[in-house]
């Protein structure tokens, strides 16, 4: 069931958005404080009626002002992870997933806990929990309303780094189980790269671009939107061994990466964050260079930049890297979509703090394998 949403309004903020959301697709909503995107959020929930607008699922209207159309919020089969995640202190995370519920059932909430990895965790109260677990039941009781539509308003913004790069895992290995649209509100761009299928940037209550992560991070007015000036590329990769010169060695899809000492045992699920400005890329395997961080891969996409500089999409795998080099080295590299080329990583372009931890739970890691 596909989620479109239109919103105009001249206050309290001008808005004049429109998106769609596929079934099973996660969409990021990127943008400034106060650039429309909660507000947006509202208007889909039923919390905030636009002068003009429409939320429809799957064809069926939730608000379409024109038709006069516009379902009060607890009539919208709709689940949203807040920002504070809005739990109630005085009950139990099994009791506040079956809050959700039409018809309370303590079986299915063991379930929707189980789905989030808090097994064990059900008789707790939301002050016994750390951050990120009261974020777990924040979802499982999202999901406990059978939603038509998901909506994660900041949802990892109160925890610290860590905890967050944890719960990004935790999303990810989610979205296997997820067939509704999911709209993510977020700042992060590395975030919104990270989990999201297709991004929408938002300046002062208008739509700046929307497409395809990559499509979006090649373009320069989406990135002054966003307030960035560099892009990064974002690799899954594994942990292989630790080698003892200091180094880390990781599987891709296409090729080995050696890093300065990555936390995790083998076989730890990581993703490598890459910045396009540090990428090199030649037609043939560089004589004379050591092995370690080369990868071969396709031109998918080249894209001018508002400068001197051209962005070049190379596939790897399942993925892309992205790579920022001069008008003038395209020029003579003679680029064209489906070209074989060298991706070479410059030594210090994948430090360690660039690492983000995909999956840091073994038992987590297993459920998501299932």
């Amino acid at each position: 069931m596909s989620l479109e949403v239109m919103a105009k309004a001249t206050a309290p903020i001008p808005l004049d958005v429109a998106f769609r959301v596929e079934p099973g697709e996660l969409l990021a909503l990127v943008g400034h404080s106060g650039s429309g995107k909660t507000t947006l959020m509202r208007t889909i929930a039923g919390l905030w009626q636009p002068a003009a607008g429409r939320v429809a699922v799957d064809g069926a209207p939730w608000l379409d002002t024109a038709a006069r159309v516009n379902l009060p919020a607890h009539r919208r089969r709709v689940g949203i992870v807040f920002q504070t995640y809005a739990l109630f202190p005085h009950m139990t995370a099994r009791q506040n997933v079956m809050a959700a519920m039409d018809r309370p059932d303590a079986a299915e909430a063991e379930r929707l806990l189980d789905l989030v990895n808090l097994h064990g965790l059900s008789g707790r109260k939301p002050a016994q929990l750390s951050g990120g677990q009261q974020q777990r039941v924040a979802v499982a009781r999202a999901l406990a309303r059978r939603p038509q539509a998901l909506l994660l308003d900041e949802p990892f913004s109160a925890v610290d780094r860590a905890t967050r790069e944890k719960l990004h895992g935790e999303i990810i290995a989610l979205r296997a189980h997820l067939k509704m649209p999911v709209v993510l509100v977020t700042h992060d761009v590395n975030e919104a790269q990270l989990l999201a299928d297709r991004m929408v940037v938002i300046e002062k209550g208008s739509v700046v671009r929307s497409g395809t992560t990559a499509e979006v991070m090649a373009d320069p007015d989406a990135l002054r939107a966003m307030g960035i000036r560099e892009v990064a590329a974002m690799l899954p990769a594994t942990v292989a061994e630790h080698l003892p010169d200091g180094l880390s060695r990781l599987v891709t899809a296409t090729g080995p990466l050696f890093l300065p000492t990555v936390e995790g045992a083998p076989g730890t699920r990581v993703v490598v964050r890459i910045m396009a400005h540090e990428v090199i890329l030649s037609r043939a395997r560089p004589e004379g260079l050591s092995a370690q961080n080369i990868l071969a891969g396709k031109v998918t996409r080249i894209v001018p930049g508002g400068g001197p500089g051209v962005m070049v999409h190379v596939a790897v795998g399942d993925h892309e890297i992205l790579a920022r080099i001069t008008r003038r080295a395209a020029e003579q590299l003679h680029l064209q979509p489906g070209d074989t080329v060298h991706a070479i990583l410059k030594s210090m372009s994948v430090a360690r703090d660039h690492i983000a931890r995909a999956r840091d739970d073994e038992h987590a890691a297993s459920r998501a394998a299932q």
